[in-house]
Parts: C-alpha cells; structure tokens; sequence
C-alpha cells in the first residue's frame, strides 16, 4: 500500500511512526516575481506537458557533467601531443574539471537559496560556456586546466540547483519517483559521452569536442530560458551572506540523520566511482578482454544501474519505505563487493572475466536502489535549504570518490584486489553510516 504523510515543511525528528510523506496532489507550480516563460499547468494534459519539459531539462543538466568529463577522455593521448604537454599534466585537465564540480556545489547551492534557483542556474550556464569555449582555443596546457577548473565550477550549477529545484516541486515518494527518472536520463550520459567524443575525433581535433559541448551548453541554455520557471518563492529564500551561508550548512551537518544520508550515498557513489576508474584496467589488462568487450560490458552495467532506477521508482516507490529499499540496494552492493573482494583475491581459485563480470554488474544495478532514495531521503529533511543541502551530498559525493578512485592501483597492475577491497570498504562504511546514523528502525515524523 502506499505510504502517507504530509508535506515536510521543517526539520523531521525521531519520533512517531515511520513513514515516508505521501506525494501533493500536484507538483506545486514555479511560483516567484521571476517566474518565467512557462505558463502555470492548467489542466492534467497542461501538467503532463510540463512535467516532461521538466524532466528532460533538469535530465539534461544533470548530464552535462557527465558528458563534459566523459567526451574528453578519447581525447587524452592527442591533447598530450597537440600541446607538447607530459601525460600526468594532462591528466590534471580531468582532476581540475572534477575538483570545480565538488567545489562549485558549495559556492552555487548557498547562492540558489538566497537568490532563487532561475538566477544563479543560468548565471553558471553562461559562465560555462564561455570557459568550454576558452577550453577549444587553449594555447597551452597551464591555460586548458584553468578553465577546466571553471568549467567544471560552472557546471556544478546545473547538478546542484536540478536536484534543489526537485526538492521545490516534489516531496515524499514523488520526489524519489522523480529522482529514478532523472537517472533514466543523466544516467545515459557516461555510456555514449566516450563513443561521442570518439566520433568527433575522427573528423576533427581534440579542439572540437570542446566547440560540440560549447553547442550543448549553448542549446541548454536556450532551453533553460524558455522552459524552465522559478522554483523557490521569494518568501522562502534566505537573506544573508557567507555567513549565513555556513550556519545554514553547519545546522544541516548537526541533522544526524541528514549526514547519515550525505555520507551514506557519499560511500555508495565512491564505490561506484572505484569501479569507473579501475574496469577499464580490469577488464582489459588482468582479463585480457578487448576494448570492444570493455564498451559491452560497460554498457551492460549501466543498463542495469538505470533499469533498476526505473523499478525503483516505478515498482518499489509508494509501496515499501524509501528506507527500506535504499536498505536493500545497500545490502546487494554490500553482498557484491564482498563477492568480488573473494573472487578477485584467490579464495576460489583462478577465476575468468565472467564472474567478475557478473559482479560488478550486480553491484552496479543495485546503485540504482542507494542513490535515488539517498538523495529523495536527505532532502526530504532539509525543505528549508535545498539548495545548501543539495550542494552538501553532491560535494561529499565527488570528494568521497575522488579519495577512493586512486586507491584502486595502489598495488599495481597485476590484481584486481585493490578494486575490490575499496569497492568493499566503502560498501561497509554506507552500510555503517546508514544503521548508525541514519537508524531507519526509528520512526521518525515530521514537524510542520
């Protein structure tokens, strides 16, 4: 049976009966003097239109990141060619990228909840663009990873006022259906960015993938002006500079619960990012497999991760608890990387690509459980300031992953243990955060 509730208009305490708030009778529409250029939904047909112009905007923001790490990657032998550059400097345009996505989510969530989400958006949209196209003309290596860096600071705009903009419009079971829809979208990203970029290098330079995300900025932009209103009223923003700015973030980290969420998608996303930075290695160099079979199974995997988001918000959203299939999610990873910590460390024997194979897309399907209902979880809290807790569980995402993601060939080429032993660290370390911390057995109830 679906769950019930009501709105979340405050913090939640522990206390009362666990339940998950029921989903408004419609999402509230983009109120605010700035409100734009998309009419207010009159009608079921009106609200169906505009809830898909939603989606797909709020998708297509959450995988420009994506697209904007993943379509350079082709690309990393020529840069360190065409700018006469050593392949560990290179390597520093992907960190910087990554680096301004983890930091810009502090400076541009705070912003959103002062200012409104429409604003400080399309103000990151602009700014990107022009770096990525800076990012085409780059003359050296020194300039290519400075605006990396603001590209990717810029960029964080849209990762973290698209979930802050879901937290306006969505609460309760709705938010996480919403949030498994977003994953139907950014989640196709990372699969087709490398065959992207691919095919842009085989009529042109690596300078051209940066003019093709220069496009794609460009059109999200337009697309953002037109169709996408003000979501936060003027009465619900914040007044206040840095200062508050950090207050605001420091009462959030003192919401127990609240940080058991931030920490427990943190560690889920890490072990995800352990098995994005370790399987081409893996798959290819310690499994012999070809890149065409590495593109396969990458594919395969993030097929499942999507297809579970879907049941995830389809099946399981509105009939059992947001914890207990964000429990359930955890548990599979868990019971995966332990799998493939024995697999990969001898306990069986010598085993080929295909259990481990297998593994890993267990593992990666079941993310399609832990970070929806993470997300829908920690903001379901923090209706006050979506935006600041927005940019807290994206920032403690790409900084909890960026720890994890090098520690994966810490010894050497010739396992796949190291893979596996973070992959099983982290999974515990969520496991732990969410029964400590979180303590979904307790109910808790909502203040309004």
């Amino acid at each position: 049976m679906p769950e019930s509730g009501q709105s979340t208009q405050g913090h939640i305490s522990d206390a009362g009966p666990a339940s998950d708030p029921s989903p408004p009778a419609a999402p509230p529409a983009p109120p605010g003097p700035s409100a734009p250029v998309a009419p207010v939904a009159v009608g079921a047909g009106a609200a169906r239109r505009a809830g898909l112009v939603v989606t797909l905007v709020l998708g297509g923001l959450t995988a420009l990141p994506p697209l904007s790490m993943d379509m350079y990657l082709p690309a990393l032998p020529a840069v360190t060619d065409s700018l006469h550059a050593p392949a560990a400097t290179v390597q520093l345009t992907l960190t910087a990228c990554l680096a301004g996505m983890a930091l810009g989510q502090l400076v541009v969530g705070p912003m959103s909840d002062k200012w409104g989400r429409r604003g400080p958006l399309l103000a990151g949209m602009l700014v990107y663009v022009v770096a990525t196209a800076i990012c085409a003309f780059a003359p050296t290596v020194d300039m290519l990873i400075a605006f990396r860096l603001l590209q990717g600071l810029a960029g964080a705009a849209g990762i973290v006022i698209a979930r802050a903009m879901v937290r306006d419009l969505y609460d309760g079971v709705e938010m996480a259906r919403f949030f498994s829809t977003l994953m139907l979208i950014s989640g196709v990203a990372p699969v087709i960015a490398p065959l992207i970029g691919g095919q842009v290098l085989r009529i042109t330079d690596w300078r051209g993938i940066f003019v093709v995300l220069t496009g794609v900025g460009v059109l999200l932009t337009l697309v953002v002006v037109k169709w996408l209103g003000e979501t936060l009223p003027v009465e619900k923003r914040h007044s206040g500079g840095v200062v508050e700015a950090l207050r605001t973030m420091r009462g959030l980290l003192a919401d127990r619960v609240f940080t058991g969420y931030v920490l427990t998608g943190g560690l889920a996303f890490a072990a995800l990012f352990a098995y994005i930075s370790a399987s081409p290695f893996v798959v290819q160099e310690i499994y012999g497999a070809s890149p065409q079979t590495f593109s396969l199974l990458f594919g395969i995997n993030s097929v499942g991760l999507i297809a579970v988001g879907q049941i995830n918000g389809k099946l399981l959203v509105g009939r059992v608890s947001l914890d207990k299939a964000l429990g359930l999610g955890l548990a599979v990873i868990a019971l995966a990387a332990t799998a493939l910590l024995l697999l990969t460390s001898g306990v069986f024997g010598e085993v080929g690509l295909v259990p481990v194979a297998a593994g890993l897309f267990v593992l990666m399907s079941a993310m399609g459980l832990a970070m929806p209902n993470t997300n829908a979880l920690a903001l379901m809290r923090t209706p006050h300031a979506a935006g600041s807790a927005s940019a807290l569980i994206g920032t403690s995402s790409f900084l909890i992953g960026a720890i994890a993601s090098p520690l994966v060939g810490i010894a050497g080429e010739g396992t796949a243990m190291p893979m596996a032993v973070v992959q099983t660290a982290c999974a515990t370390g969520a496991v732990a955060c969410f029964v400590l911390l979180c303590r979904p057995w307790r109910g808790r109830a909502e203040a309004v």
